[in-house]
């Protein structure tokens, strides 16, 4: 089955009403053998694609989840980016900043750790946290040191969504191209997922109480995304609202969404010059004498 990744996407300034968006779609595929196959097909593709981009050495790719907790940001990254090279891709987990970070700007951070040319990066949460946590709960810009009149000003948020879509067009005019994903879970699900977590031991690391209090912010945090996606979702920088109750579906549209920006890249391997022709030869007829 075809999955249309443009179904997904935010248009930029689309006013953006998240209940209108669904959290479950059909599903892609047929069985869960048939997941398999599907996923693992996109993965080996992946994985040639991403050796394309290493070798030409011309773009870079960035990826960000953002998504409520247990909206299964982790998974889809270990499963979706599980045959790609460790040497041409990196994976950061933005948590709450530190005494040395908050001493920045809030893009300093995340701007140390973009990937270089040929590598894919990947943000588990980003410096979308700072218009989505901290605009849910404000009085964490008391403790980001900031001057008093930006504290005051209404409009920070406004200028804070200017300051990433403007990094995000920097980057895009530098060869890195950005792709990011709202994984769009159901407040049900989220439960589901959470009593799960406390029902089997081997998930029990992965559940606080910080996240039951979290959940009560539910419609703040809806709000958040949904004037953050209609700000910064730009032609150099979609946002993708990806359904999240099922996790194999939403892995499988990742996939599909990935392999499409990277398909999109003008990317060849490098050429070699008769020079190194010659030397080739030569470095052949000597192992073969060897």
């Amino acid at each position: 089955m075809k999955i249309n990744t443009k179904d997904f996407c935010v248009a930029p300034g689309e006013k953006v009403k998240l209940k209108e968006w669904a959290t479950i779609v059909k599903p892609f595929y047929n069985s869960k053998k048939h997941y398999q196959e599907f996923l693992q097909e996109h993965v080996d593709e992946l994985s040639s694609k991403q050796g394309l981009l290493y070798a030409s050495n011309r773009y870079a790719l960035l990826l960000i989840f953002q998504g409520m907790d247990a909206a299964g940001k982790d998974g889809i990254i270990q499963h979706v980016m599980s045959g790609v090279n460790p040497q041409g891709c990196e994976v950061f987990s933005f948590k709450q900043p530190s005494q040395a970070e908050l001493e920045h700007d809030f893009l300093w951070r995340t701007t140390c750790r973009l990937p270089e040319r040929g590598r894919i990066g990947i943000f588990n949460r980003s410096y979308y946290e700072e218009v989505l946590v901290v605009r849910v709960h404000p009085e964490i810009l008391l403790s980001q040191g900031l001057p008093k009149e930006l504290l005051e000003d209404k409009n920070i948020w406004e200028k804070r969504y200017r300051s990433i879509v403007d990094l995000e067009g920097h980057l895009y005019n530098n060869g890195t191209r950005t792709i990011k994903f709202f994984l769009h879970l159901s407040r049900e699900e989220q439960r589901n997922r959470f009593l799960s977590r406390i029902e089997k031991p081997e998930k029990n690391w992965k559940f606080s109480l910080s996240d039951i209090q979290e959940r009560k912010y539910w419609a703040d945090y809806t709000k958040a995304y949904e004037e953050c996606l209609k700000a910064t979702s730009t032609r150099q920088a979609p946002w993708y609202i990806v359904p999240a109750d099922d996790k194999h579906n939403a892995r499988l549209i990742v996939s599909r969404i990935i392999l499409e920006a990277i398909s999109d890249l003008k990317m060849a391997y490098p050429k070699v010059d008769a020079e190194r022709r010659q030397e080739l030869q030569n470095i052949r007829k000597q192992l073969e004498k060897d």
